[in-house]
């Protein structure tokens, strides 16, 4: 937490322009039409997929018992029964993950494109820069849920030891076609993730810089730091915050503000603290 306080209050941060930005409200104009309505095609389910997350209990009940009478068929059978709609869930909120880099991607294209500076187009295309914050709002929200719900690793791994000891005894694995082996292995490292969500947006956005070379690291970097800085001065000054008609949008600019913070340390090549400002 201190390392973020020293971030806030940086020079990047600190210089950055002030203007509100109506997270509230922000409606598309009509050049910001096709991007944000690809966008909004996904985060109109984000808000179920945290509450199935905020739903999901596990079956560690079930795997204890079949684990403690390992010879017991119907135990093995049910919770077998129980774990493989619950990795349907986990296979839900894993490719919800690729669509959701998918849209900061297309989100980062628009608001880094030449010829506007990322101040201009935050400020121009408020619904955009809207979209944008509601993605890091979500992730933020998801990781915290995954963080404190150990099941979804017990009940992931329970599957794949299960599945592997069925293969090699030949019994045919029912919900296999659900969650085949390569991709098993693919949400194994996204759940071993602590931030998963985070983890895939970072990762998006790096690869985004390296793909486009013609376009300056500095037009991504300086659209984070100054969305942070919006965020910043946001709370800090009275007039704006006193727009805000939802108490809860306090909290989204916090949480907007940590998200892109993180995302413009793994982009910019000093981070958002240089190595000796770093804790040890």
């Amino acid at each position: 937490m201190g390392n973020l306080l020293k971030v806030l209050t940086c020079t990047d941060l600190e210089q950055g322009p002030n203007f509100f930005l109506d997270f509230e409200n922000a409606q598309p104009t009509e050049s910001e039409k096709d991007v944000y309505n690809q966008v909004n095609v996904v985060l109109k389910d984000a808000e179920g997929i945290l509450d199935d997350l905020q739903s999901y209990r596990g079956a560690g009940l079930e795997i204890r018992e079949a684990i403690q009478h390992a010879t017991d068929e119907k135990l093995q059978e049910k919770a077998w029964g129980a774990v493989v709609p619950l990795v349907g869930k986990l296979k839900k909120f894993y490719e919800f993950s690729q669509r959701l880099e998918a849209a900061l991607r297309g989100l980062l294209g628009a608001l880094t494109s030449t010829p506007y500076s990322p101040t201009q187009h935050l400020e121009r295309e408020q619904a955009l820069a809207k979209q944008f914050a509601e993605i890091l709002h979500f992730t933020l929200r998801f990781d915290e849920l995954k963080m404190t719900n150990p099941a979804i690793q017990n009940d992931f791994s329970y599957y794949r030891r299960t599945l592997s000891r069925m293969r090699i005894n030949n019994v045919p694995a029912e919900g296999e076609n659900e969650v085949n082996n390569e991709l098993a292995n693919r949400m194994s490292l996204f759940y071993a993730e602590a931030t998963p969500m985070l983890k895939t947006l970072s990762d998006a956005t790096t690869k985004f810089v390296s793909e486009n070379k013609n376009l300056p690291i500095e037009n991504t970097t300086d659209c984070l730091s100054t969305m942070a800085s919006v965020c910043r001065v946001m709370l800090e000054t009275p007039e704006y915050r006193s727009r805000f008609t939802n108490e809860e949008t306090v909290s989204f600019c916090l949480r907007v503000m940590v998200g892109v913070i993180i995302l413009y340390d793994h982009v910019h090549p000093v981070g958002a603290l240089p190595k000796h400002q770093r804790s040890i």
